[in-house]
């Protein structure tokens, strides 16, 4: 065996080029099993412009054209639904639903809306009957959205029935096995369903007459569910940990781990039940999650390698669940699990998979942070079996903050970062104070102090992996997308830590914000930084937009022009700023992209202008063959 060839740290070579991260793979989400057994899931596909498609036991479901998404909070999920062997699924393009029988071509059973994309809808189940779809439905008008609860006829033959109206949001319908009740969540502004939720129930064929059994202003509630008996169950953080009840009744204790999950999307899963009697739960513990069975009481873990979830999605027909996830050594795949024969991967994220030598391996950290807090944080080292660093040399650390900011960073095998690894800079993915799977508290850590928590906490991660040796304290830099973006910023312009960062879409303007984003999150920063326009002047003082003339390190900023969440606007106005100041910086916006890029060709110019742009600030010279970004100082 070859020894490794001693380079400066970020000169490695790797054959996990750009292409190869964003375009040879793909994302695999939202499974399901049929009645049939039969495994069915939705593929996004880079180099087909990101269109998410319908899949059955590998074989597309939907015609090329189709894009299953829906843009209910713009975030979606909760796209598609099977009943029998008809599938139902929202169209991006239009956003109306559609019923998909086998054999036949799709047909639209919600009615053209009055304007594109005017009208849409998620998170749907069928009745036991076949006859209606019980969804959310967002409807787009003169002033704010309006989201109800409403029955749509599966034949798409009769009018639309509301079910549930007049508070701010709508989520999880869950019809009763016997389609006499409907339970729902629901919430109002300023908060967000990690904040408080109601959990509400009511029969299916008089909605007027529901009642709340559950949630309310300081509790969250997650996934109600029916059981096969009839049973109600959810999941509370009431006791400050997100655990799963029935009926009222605790049915898991484990202090320290949750069962929950930030609500971002629609229709995600944590727990699902087996025919024996048996629970199958996502328990994160620690930002690292794992999937457990419960029974007699207790959550017995199972020897699985899978420390990542997909948004989660768990779904289980008998004695048979199926998810998405992946681990520190595999990239995420669809897996069926049951005890008699054990996983089974039906689906690979990627087909090429990479050479143990070339995985970096996370290794959780705490440390100390602001104020006496503890934070958390999964630190990825260069990894490149050809290579290593001189010895009189630390490598770069790029400091990844997580988007939400209510969200989490599991420990994965995760291509984007293992691109830098590979080229010998490490990456330490930092679960801030605000991070969800940590409990209450700790999710509560960030209220009214978005900008200085999640940023102390990244600073001091970086500043704990210096002192230990293990990274070079004059090449750090900070990266991260949406609310991660925003940490970018305010790390660059009100401390003086960091020589470089990359900000994805990233919010520069939290009074702009306020102001100007979508319904979803029109309040989530009066938690985050107070009421608005009342705190308007903490607002100036929280927005890096306004502190631009304070920024020596160098920044790259990445937009696509079609975001509705963080609108262009607030990358543009930065960048004038930037210039204004003479800050050096580049900006690189692309056409067709909303919140979170998805076509091959974006991603790929936008890992290759990062690695160019760390290049140039910190000095080393690049092995890939990549057009270099212009830095204008």
């Amino acid at each position: 065996m070859q020894a490794p060839k001693v380079a400066p740290f970020g000169s490695w070579s790797s054959p996990l080029t750009a292409a190869a991260v964003g375009g040879e793979g793909l994302t695999v989400s939202s499974p399901t099993l049929g009645e049939d057994g039969s495994a069915w899931w939705l593929e996004r596909r880079p180099r087909e412009g990101g269109r998410y498609a319908l899949v059955r036991e590998g074989v597309d479901v939907t015609p090329a054209a189709v894009n299953v998404r829906t843009r209910v909070h713009e975030y979606g999920g909760g796209a598609w639904l099977l009943h029998g062997e008809s599938a139902f699924y929202s169209d991006f393009a239009d956003q109306r639903l559609y019923r998909l029988d086998p054999g036949e071509a799709p047909v639209p059973i919600a009615p053209e809306p009055p304007a594109p994309a005017a009208v849409r809808y998620a998170d749907g189940r069928v009745t036991p009957d076949g006859t209606r779809i019980v969804c959310v439905r967002e409807t787009h008008g003169e002033g704010e959205p309006v989201n109800e609860l409403v029955a749509v006829p599966a034949e798409g033959d009769g009018e639309q029935v509301v079910l549930a109206t007049g508070r701010d949001f709508y989520s999880f319908p869950r019809i009763s096995p016997d389609g006499s009740r409907l339970a729902f969540t629901c919430w109002d502004h300023p908060n967000m369903p990690w904040d408080g939720t109601e959990l509400w129930v009511a029969p299916l064929e008089r909605p007027g007459d529901a009642r709340r059994v559950a949630g309310g202003p300081r509790e969250s509630i997650w996934q109600p569910e029916w059981d096969a008996e009839g049973r109600l169950h959810w999941v509370s953080d009431d006791s400050g940990w997100w655990q799963l009840y029935r009926e009222g009744e605790r049915l898991t204790d484990a202090e320290g781990a949750e069962v929950g999950h930030p609500q971002w999307l629609f229709g995600g899963s944590t727990y699902a039940f087996l025919a024996g009697g048996e629970i199958a739960c996502i328990r994160c513990e620690r930002g690292e999650e794992r999937l457990c069975l419960l029974r007699d009481g207790a959550l017995e873990e199972l020897d699985l390698p899978y420390t990542s979830f997909d948004y989660p999605y768990l779904v289980a027909r008998g004695e048979r669940v199926i998810f998405v996830a992946a681990s520190p050594s595999d990239d995420a795949a669809v897996v069926t699990w049951d005890r008699a024969g054990g996983a089974s991967v039906l689906r690979r994220s990627n087909d090429d998979p990479l050479e143990p030598g070339l995985v970096s391996t996370p290794r959780r950290i705490e440390f100390p942070s602001a104020d006496g807090r503890r934070a958390h944080a999964f630190y990825y080292p260069p990894a490149n079996l050809g290579f290593e660093g001189p010895a009189d040399e630390r490598p770069p650390l790029i400091v990844q903050s997580h988007g939400g900011p209510t969200a989490h960073s599991p420990p994965e095998l995760h291509r984007e970062a293992l691109f830098f690894t590979n080229r010998g800079i490490g990456v330490v993915d930092v679960n801030y104070g605000g991070s969800s799977g940590f409990g209450r508290a700790y999710r509560d850590s960030l209220n009214g102090r978005w900008g200085i928590v999640d940023t102390e906490d990244c600073i001091a991660a970086a500043r704990y992996l210096v002192d230990q040796g293990e990274v070079d304290g004059e090449r750090l830099a900070i990266h991260g997308g949406s609310a991660g973006g925003y940490t970018t910023l305010c790390a660059l312009v009100f401390h003086d830590v960091f020589a470089a960062g990359a900000s994805y879409y990233g919010v520069a303007d939290a009074e702009t914000l306020a102001q100007d984003t979508h319904k979803f999150e029109a309040r989530y920063l009066d938690t985050l930084i107070g009421p608005y326009p009342e705190d308007a002047a903490v607002y100036r003082e929280r927005s890096p937009i306004h502190f631009a003339d304070r920024l020596r390190a160098a920044v790259i900023l990445f937009q696509g022009l079609e975001d509705e969440v963080v609108p262009p606007s607030q990358a543009e106005t930065m960048v004038a700023a930037l210039a204004c100041n003479g800050v050096p910086h580049a900006y690189l916006a692309f056409e067709g992209e909303q919140h979170g890029f998805r076509r091959a060709e974006t991603i790929v110019r936008s890992l290759e202008a990062e690695l160019s742009f760390y290049a140039q600030v910190f000095g080393f010279e690049p092995a890939d063959e990549i057009e270099p970004v212009e830095i204008t100082r």
